[in-house]
């Protein structure tokens, strides 16, 4: 299961094509993960402004929301297509729009339609069907209600399941409350991995560092980074050595940015604006004098509507060369 050692969860509004290729320039090994994109989306809309990514984004994976199965079994064919390693379904998102279009976290209450999509994806592609879920959602017992699931989409063909370690409260928290209120249950995902000792069992929820990342290791096959692998981007730098034993792609944040650049310009060139892609970069230094001076260039001057790379030089010329803190802190 080393390919799904470590990954960057999918997040909402965050993990789009520019995040992936900043973070893949960090880290050879993780996994990446597209936002969610709804099957209705992905099938009617405009395909390569959705699912188009960069090649140096591989190992990347497509995240599906939706639950008619043969709708999913559609988008799921077209991730394929367009070159994505893995497909993985949403059980997990609380938000209101998702739970109003019957996917998402309130799948929770319906494992046997969970299936059912799970096993017509599997039927339509090659590439690993995986689902990514809550330990349950309101009132439902997590040691029943995970169980259940985890069964149901493992018997139609998952390829392996992702964890996010809190219920979800459908009725009563905004989605942003959900991911700080539901008490974390880190042991109720160790469980689940003892019960099924030959399923690949990845956790996700409340990991700040790459310290605890290695701890979790010892429970299951595989952790999931979100917003501190979003917020602190730096971490990444140590993934590949501190997880899979081997060299970093780029040794400093400043390397990184330095690779980045052609992309940049090609992005910029085609009609993108800089701060679609900038403001993926507010968290890169850390504990590095001139930190706060990239932030306010970036946020002053790179929202204009002409701003070029060189508003990125100027930002990275005003951080210093001192290493960043150590990264498990």
């Amino acid at each position: 299961m080393l390919e799904h050692r470590f990954s960057v969860a999918p997040m909402m509004d965050w993990t789009d094509r520019h995040c992936r290729v900043f973070h893949r320039l960090m880290t050879r090994r993780a996994r990446l993960y597209t936002e969610m994109l709804t099957t209705g989306a992905v099938i009617h809309g405009d395909r390569q402004r959705l699912l188009g990514f960069d090649a140096s984004e591989h190992p990347v994976a497509l995240q599906l929301g939706g639950s008619d199965p043969c709708d999913l079994a559609v988008a799921a064919k077209i991730g394929e297509d367009f070159g994505y390693d893995e497909i993985n379904l949403n059980v997990g998102c609380p938000s209101d729009r998702v739970r109003d279009g019957r996917f998402g976290a309130c799948l929770m209450a319906e494992p046997r339609l969970v299936a059912e999509g799970v096993a017509a994806m599997k039927r339509a592609v090659r590439v690993p069907v995986t689902v990514k879920c809550r330990i349950g959602i309101d009132d439902q017992d997590p040691e029943v209600a995970l169980d259940v699931l985890a069964r149901s989409v493992v018997a139609a063909g998952a390829d392996a399941l992702v964890v996010h370690a809190r219920k979800a409260w459908l009725n009563g928290l905004s989605p942003k409350e959900n991911r700080d209120i539901p008490p974390l249950d880190h042991d109720r995902v160790y469980r689940l991995k003892a019960a099924l000792p030959d399923v690949p069992i990845i956790i996700n929820g409340g990991i700040a560092s790459l310290e605890a990342a290695r701890a979790h290791l010892a429970h299951v096959d595989g952790v999931m980074l979100g917003r501190a692998a979003y917020q602190d981007p730096w971490r990444l730098l140590a993934v590949d050595s501190e997880l899979f034993g081997e060299s970093a792609p780029h040794d400093a944040m400043k390397d990184v940015f330095a690779a980045m650049m052609p992309y940049i310009e090609r992005e910029l060139a085609r009609g993108v604006r800089l701060h679609s892609i900038t403001r993926h970069f507010v968290g890169a230094f850390h504990g590095v004098p001139g930190a706060r001076a990239f932030r306010r260039h970036l946020a002053e001057e790179g929202g204009k509507p002409d701003a070029g790379v060189n508003v990125l030089r100027e930002a990275i010329a005003l951080v210093g060369d001192r290493a960043a803190a150590p990264i498990a802190a």
